[in-house]
């Protein structure tokens, strides 16, 4: 098959240019050259990021993909490539009629089309996070690759290359930025969650602290079941008193909203009583709700309802059980601090700056973990094997493999710090000389630097030198199957 020489290429550009820039007028003109201005800066999909952003879960992890490969698709595109190719626009005044040509003739580079990059770049972050939203996009991003040429300032190889481009930086970003997948994490259904209509029986603790701070959950718990017995904790009651006094008031079933810190804590009381647990995401993250598959607390209590139970592993750090993760060393402040970023620069960003300030001023503590000495910034247990791999365990595939996830990172190499750094921008801590990871059911930690405090699930334990990790029994869960 013959290859099409670069010049034949442009001709042909050129020529399928000139036919769009013939074609007779049309109502679709202004809409089409409206749409060119509005995109102007990514002024457009700044304003579809921001609508998305004020919806939690999906849509706001969507906005957030789209709009950093926006800003990264722009940057390739007007600083690099644009000048590498050096291709001159077409004259608009024989590009297209008079009332195509925009207010302002940009005097640019052409190739490839900055707009087409960055309509493609967003379209693609939002669809990887959101395929609902991403279906919406897609048009409009089409419509205004197209309307680059309409209006007579890109040939349509600009405006295809460019495209490419925007989708290539998009689809890139799962190597720092894993996409969450929709199902959520393998478990084993249960009969011993009972069935309770209304949610006659269930005792919900609320945490008003937890979550947004203009939303207290307790009305809305109340009225998705109001045969349950809802009390919010305060500062003389705490998650664990609510629920003790529920099991004292014969309680068939305990519930919790609030955030993981809160979730624990009733999944301590639900363990030692033999209780199924409701959980009613109304934290920050959610991130066992998420993993187990309770996206609301609609779906929470429609759970409760039917019957619906799983069984889940639970965890425990000298005896006190975690759902989620536990930690020594720098790992709890690098997280804290990633949490309070993410929201203005994302995942990757935040978690990149996060642990570059950590790195920066932290100390190692000299630790040995099942019998083997090492000097390390950081040491994270989960309950159950995370993903992806290395600083930034997002989620789990299962939360019934039986298993403790140990990740930790060497400070004993020589310019560790710069190391674990780089590793962490580059995405690649799981491949550093740093990072060492296993997994076992049961583990050991000594520190050899003094007492040191264990991080879990969002709150601090008691400092110590000996920390035991183990897997406890498995606890019933309502979710729906």
């Amino acid at each position: 098959m013959p290859r099409l020489s670069r010049a034949a290429a442009r001709r042909w550009d050129a020529r399928l240019q000139a036919r769009i820039g013939r074609l007779p007028a049309s109502r679709a003109d202004g809409v089409l050259r409206q749409l060119s201005q509005a995109a102007d800066h990514g002024k457009l999909w700044l304003a579809v990021g921001l609508a998305l952003g004020a919806k939690q879960g999906a849509p706001r992890r969507a906005a957030a993909r789209g709009l950093g490969s926006l800003l990264v698709s722009s940057a390739l595109v007007n600083v690099v490539l644009k000048p590498v190719f050096g291709r001159v626009r077409p004259d608009p005044a024989g590009a297209a009629a008079a009332d195509r040509v925009l207010d302002r003739t940009p005097h640019t580079l052409s190739f490839p089309s900055g707009h087409s990059a960055s309509a493609a770049a967003f379209a693609t972050g939002v669809a990887m996070e959101s395929p609902w939203a991403g279906a919406l996009v897609a048009p409009v991003a089409l419509g205004v690759g197209y309307s680059r040429v309409h209006v007579g300032v890109h040939y349509p190889g600009d405006v295809l290359a460019g495209m490419a481009v925007g989708g290539a930086v998009a689809a890139a970003t799962r190597h720092w930025w894993p996409v969450r997948p929709s199902t959520p994490a393998r478990v084993r259904p249960t009969e011993r969650a009972p069935a309770l209509p209304g949610g006659a029986g269930l005792h919900v603790a609320v945490n008003p602290r937890s979550g947004r701070a203009d939303y207290d959950p307790a009305a809305d718990i109340a009225a998705l079941l109001p045969g349950a017995v809802v009390v919010e904790i305060d500062d003389e009651h705490s998650v664990t008193d609510v629920l003790e006094e529920a099991v004292r008031a014969g309680a068939r079933a305990l519930g919790v909203a609030g955030g993981d810190g809160s979730v624990a804590a009733a999944a301590a009381v639900a363990l030692a009583h033999g209780l199924p647990l409701a959980v009613l995401p109304a934290g920050t993250l959610n991130h066992f709700a998420r993993d187990v598959g309770v996206a609301t607390p609609v779906e929470a209590a429609r759970a409760v309802e039917a019957g619906d139970g799983v069984l889940v592993d639970v965890a425990a750090v000298n005896g006190v059980p975690f759902l989620n993760t536990a930690s020594i060393g720098s790992y709890p402040e690098m997280v804290r601090r990633r949490d309070a970023l993410r929201g203005k620069l994302g995942t990757w960003l935040a978690l990149t700056v996060a642990a570059g300030q950590v790195l920066r001023t932290g100390q190692p503590v000299e630790l040995e973990v099942d019998g083997r000495r090492t000097s390390a910034w950081i040491l994270f247990v989960g309950n159950g094997v995370y993903t992806p791999r290395g600083l930034s365990p997002a989620w789990r595939p299962a939360l019934d493999d039986g298993l403790l996830d140990v990740q930790y990172l060497r400070a004993d190499l020589r310019w560790g710090r710069t190391r674990a750094v780089l590793a962490t921008l580059l995405g690649a801590s799981e491949r550093s000389r740093s990072y060492r990871q296993f997994q076992v059911p049961r583990l050991t930690v000594r520190s050899l630097s003094g007492p040191q405090a264990v991080a879990y699930d969002g709150e601090t334990g008691d400092a110590g030198t000996e920390f035991v990790f183990t897997k406890r029994q498995r606890l019933v869960v309502y979710r729906l199957r």
